[in-house]
């Protein structure tokens, strides 16, 4: 099993009709290339995690690396695992605005630190862990 998780920003921001297009495509395409995984995005910035065979999941890193709607993006982590952590999600999505309020700042600053600067991948993986456990 592999995964990847990477940053980049929007070139223009998105609709959230914009958004759920997006989400549908790209449910329907990963759950037939047998890769789950989540994404995040605020303020143009998106954080995804794909998980599945390593030729799927690099597939579509490549098809969005060429989409001309996504900027600067930014690999963190590319890794081998045992398990996925987002087995059951064809692609998780949360808005900041359904987080709890004292969540909110952190994931706002996250996105945009990561879209700015990079990320250290221990801060990116406990990211992930936490978004994993704590949204239901």
């Amino acid at each position: 099993m592999f995964r990847v998780v990477y940053v980049s920003s929007a070139r223009s921001d998105f609709t959230q009709d914009e958004l759920d297009a997006l989400l549908a495509k790209s449910r329907k395409s990963n759950h037939a290339s047998g890769v789950t995984g989540m994404l995040l995005y605020h303020d143009g910035n998106f954080i995804q995690a794909l998980e599945g065979e390593r030729a799927a999941v690099e597939a579509i890193l490549d098809r969005i690396e060429r989409d001309p709607r996504h900027g600067q993006l930014l690999v963190l982590i590319q890794e081998e695992v045992e398990e996925r952590a987002f087995g059951e999600w064809s692609m998780g999505y949360v808005r900041r605005e359904d987080l709890p309020d004292d969540q909110r700042d952190g994931y706002s600053r996250f996105l945009q630190e990561a879209a700015e600067r990079g990320m250290a991948p221990s801060r990116a993986h406990r990211l992930l862990e936490t978004f994993r456990r704590n949204i239901r």
